[in-house]
């Protein structure tokens, strides 16, 4: 699949809000939701700051898309991921109708990184699942791979 220059602006987008999060004492993950070059949202995980562990970035970033869009289907949009999405995440993809994830550090990386992952990718989720998404794994992926480092680093970092 083709990459574009603002597909990966839209990313470094993402990399910017979950190194936000990484600063707001939250974990290394950002996601964007965009509909035609204009971003809907774009936000970080608020797991521990909520209490909350469905406050994943893409769950954040699909419910503010679709209180923009003012509907619960987000045909047309792609998101943005600083990670590939767990498997809740995924399935809130498939189910808001989400055209296309790109992601860039894998679901192994943070596992990796000691988070409580289902090592499930989502090239598998959709093939078992039968999803129309399209996925474009490893954009920028270095970069993503930084604020895991960056996260990693902080005496006070916690996972879940």
């Amino acid at each position: 699949m083709m990459v574009h220059s603002s597909d990966e602006d839209f990313m470094r987008m993402a990399i910017q809000v979950a190194r936000a999060g990484v600063l707001e004492g939250q974990t290394p993950f950002g996601a964007c939701v965009v509909h035609e070059g204009k971003v809907l949202s774009c936000l970080h995980n608020s797991v521990l700051k909520d209490t909350d562990i469905t406050a994943h970035a893409e769950v954040l970033a699909i419910r503010e898309a679709c209180r923009a869009r003012g509907s619960i289907d987000l045909s047309g949009c792609v998101i943005f991921s600083s990670c590939e999405p767990c498997p809740m995440c995924f399935s809130a993809c498939h189910w808001a109708r989400i055209d296309k994830i790109f992601y860039g550090a894998r679901i192994e990386d943070a596992e990796g990184f000691g988070f409580h992952e289902l090592p499930i990718s989502n090239r598998l989720m959709k093939e078992l699942g039968g999803s129309q998404v399209a996925l474009v794994g490893d954009l920028l992926r270095e970069e993503s791979l930084a604020v895991f480092r960056e996260w990693y680093a902080r005496p006070d970092k916690k996972t879940y």
